[in-house]
């Protein structure tokens, strides 16, 4: 293969890989297209399910994306590891349903300038409860 045809392939695998990220990766799979939003509750830690806080606690220093289900309730929970410091929180930014899946994006926020925090590592996660689901989830 000449350099020319390397070029074209790897500038092809560049936008698509652009397309991607623009789109973000739920929707580029079929059958993942936004039918509608879910509801869903933010869970307290001390309501947290114990076997799912146990899978919490021992993946929370790297960071995890998990769920859990019970007889009438999905959670989904979304970790994002060790930060330096206190002070962060989690905003859900979308959780809908679609043909094929759950999609749920999720973002972690730092501390706000000048706001007082505690200097010890924390390990924000955020657990979601909804009602009781097939659809396999999505995490974005």
């Amino acid at each position: 293969m000449d350099w020319g045809k390397k070029i074209v392939r790897g500038i092809s695998l560049g936008m698509l890989l652009c397309v991607i990220g623009i789109t973000g990766g739920c929707v580029l799979q079929q059958g993942n297209e936004k039918l509608r939003d879910l509801e869903y509750t933010v869970v307290k830690t001390e309501a947290v399910p114990e076997t799912l806080k146990n899978q919490i606690e021992e993946e929370k220093e790297a960071g995890f994306s998990l769920t859990y289900s019970d007889e009438a309730y999905l959670y989904i929970a979304r970790g994002y590891g060790q930060q330096e410091t206190g002070g962060y929180s989690i905003a859900v930014e979308e959780c809908y349903l679609a043909e094929n899946a759950i999609c749920v994006e999720t973002v972690l926020q730092g501390p706000q300038v000048g706001e007082k925090v505690h200097k010890e590592p924390s390990y924000p996660y955020i657990v979601l409860k909804m009602e009781l689901r097939e659809e396999k989830v999505v995490f974005r």
